[in-house]
């Protein structure tokens, strides 16, 4: 086994959204690995049903109710974590929301919520992290800062234009951050799902058909975690379909328009229902 390995046995970690989808199969993924966690998210009892897997798994995990977008709750969050953990190895920014239409069908308000939970939040709470992150990578150089994107963050697709904005914005303040943590001991990565079979997917009516088939979220979780251990730095848990897409718009992004074109009434009647917010 390569000594360069991200060792992720017994770190303490702090996940956002860890009451369902990929923050919780995350959780149990880092729990079989002796981990001890901060459960972050918006309602006690997901986060406490998380907790209890967590304690099947020999984990260890302490609970944080908040709404990440409210004034000072990020650096709050921070806090706690590290207060309860006695530190901070890991951050994990999974929370998220979407809500996906036409881009003039969709509210101000849940445009400004998910610039806020799924750009700014990440951002205030990393730079609450960073002393935490800082030392522990100082100690032993196995720290980690992980941004959960999205496929959308590599390719906008139609009618998540906000989502896909934040999900970019995202990528690119990973990126960003890594180089300003160059040599510090903390491993940056991003992680771009695509659709993936959880509660925040619940309403979308998009299918395999028009690309929106779904994974087993356990197993994205499973790559996830796989690809921190690699020290990846973009890890890519998308179905071959998707990264097909992904690589012609690399190549030729006005074929992906030519390419979509002839689905866009479809595709706007199946996702105009999706929304988490």
């Amino acid at each position: 086994m390569s000594t360069n390995r991200l060792d992720l046995q017994g770190r303490r970690t702090l996940i956002t959204g860890a009451g369902s989808g990929i923050g919780r199969a995350l959780a149990l993924e880092l729990a079989s690995r002796g981990g001890v966690l901060a459960l972050a998210g918006r309602r006690l009892e997901p986060l406490a049903e998380t907790a209890a897997l967590v304690a099947e798994r020999v984990g260890a995990a302490h609970t944080i109710t908040a709404d990440l977008t409210a004034d000072g709750e990020p650096e709050r969050v921070v806090s706690d974590a590290v207060s309860a953990l006695g530190g901070l190895d890991i951050l994990i920014n999974n929370a998220g929301n979407v809500r996906a239409a036409a881009l003039e069908d969709i509210d101000i308000a849940d445009i400004r919520a998910m610039i806020d939970l799924n750009l700014l939040a990440p951002i205030l709470a990393t730079r609450a992290a960073l002393p935490h992150l800082r030392a522990a990578g100082a100690e032993h150089g196995h720290a980690a800062l992980v941004g959960i994107s999205s496929a959308a963050g590599l390719v906008g697709t139609p009618f998540y234009a906000p989502y896909a904005a934040t999900k970019a914005g995202l990528v690119r303040f990973d990126e960003a951050v890594r180089r300003e943590l160059h040599g510090s001991g903390i491993h940056v990565a991003t992680v771009y799902p695509g659709p993936v079979d959880t509660p925040m997917m619940a309403t979308s009516q998009a299918g395999a058909d028009l690309g929106y088939g779904l994974r087993p979220v356990n197993e994205v979780a499973v790559e996830i975690v796989a690809g921190l251990e690699e020290r990846q730095i973009d890890i890519n848990t998308q179905l071959p379909e998707r990264r097909a897409m992904q690589e012609l718009n690399a190549r030729d992004p006005l074929a992906v328009d030519a390419a979509l074109a002839p689905k866009l009434d479809e595709l706007r009647a199946a996702v105009s229902s999706h929304r988490s917010i």
